[in-house]
């Protein structure tokens, strides 16, 4: 079985390394609720990883199969897989306090983990075409709406802000596939829905010469424009539940949303062109929002205006 107080120290160290936006703004939290979302993190990391990371199709779904059955075990309070590796079993029992201690439905990590199964070449649910947003629906729930769905209870928000909490969640990822459209490309995934592409001329061919050449065409721009302007609606649905969050609670979902919208924002300013360069939004930026979205008696000093 793991070490959780260890699990907690790697999460940490994981979430500082590879998730610079969601590590800032769980440092705006409380350690409890903190320490509980750097956890979720580093488990959806390494699952994630495993996924993307080049492994042969089989041996991806087999650590995916030995992550989940892990995590299940750890709820349980049952031994760990033997074949788990140390830094695993211990990030799987770190997650298994988070659950406890804050009541997350252990569902929730059933459908993160058929979503990644959808990424994986030759399980029963792989899928690496959509048409249509409402085709896409499965693969963003289970990928990004239950994330928000998980934070609920963590970060002692009332029930009835789930709905604002996914659909959050499904904004995040929008940007996502939006930023990483190239990359996605590269592993033979694009999920960006084909009707949505093909309304601006952009068929599939279309998209791989424009990454083959380097460089945004202009269909392939204005079908972005279009998809952002998607995006932020995402985002200004999902805003008043933000609102809603407890006080010690707002501030860090707050920054994480400014922090997402800025990376359209850099989309916006390279003229949309998601293929030459991937849109990043510099640390100094992403502080700037996390100490703008602190209470005003919280500030030490009166922060620098960055970006919209």
């Amino acid at each position: 079985m793991g070490d959780a107080a260890r699990g907690f120290a790697i999460a940490r160290a994981l979430t500082s390394d590879a998730g610079r936006t969601y590590y800032l703004a769980s440092l705006l939290l409380p350690a409890r609720r903190r320490r509980a979302v750097q956890a979720l993190y580093a488990y959806a990391r390494i699952v994630d990883d495993t996924v993307d990371d080049g492994l042969p199709a089989h041996r991806a779904a087999a650590r995916v199969d030995l992550l989940e059955a892990g995590l299940a075990a750890a709820v349980a309070g049952s031994p760990t897989p033997d074949r788990l590796p140390a830094d695993d079993a211990d990030i799987v029992a770190a997650l298994a306090v988070a659950v406890h201690d804050n009541g997350i439905s252990i569902d929730t990590f059933g459908a993160f983990t058929r979503s990644m199964r959808m990424d994986i070449p030759g399980t029963d649910v792989f899928r690496n075409r959509y048409r249509t947003f409402d085709e896409l629906a499965e693969y963003t729930y289970g990928s990004a709406s239950v994330i928000g769905l998980q934070l609920v209870p963590v970060l002692g928000a009332d029930p009835t802000l789930a709905d604002g909490a996914a659909l959050l969640g499904e904004a995040f990822q929008l940007t996502n596939f939006l930023r990483d459209v190239a990359e996605d490309l590269r592993r033979d995934r694009i999920y960006l829905p084909s009707d949505e592409l093909e309304a601006f001329g952009v068929d599939e061919a279309a998209l791989r010469a424009d990454v083959a050449h380097g460089s945004a065409s202009r269909p392939l721009r204005r079908a972005v424009a279009h998809l952002i302007a998607v995006n932020r609606d995402q985002y200004r649905r999902a805003t008043p539940s933000i609102a809603r969050l407890p006080r010690g609670s707002r501030p860090a979902i707050a920054a994480a949303a400014r922090s997402y919208c800025d990376i359209l924002r850099v989309i916006e300013e390279s003229d949309h062109d998601v293929v030459a360069a991937r849109a990043v939004v510099p640390t100094r930026t992403r502080i700037g929002h996390a100490v703008a979205a602190l209470p005003a008696g919280c500030r030490v000093t009166r922060p620098q205006s960055y970006g919209s």
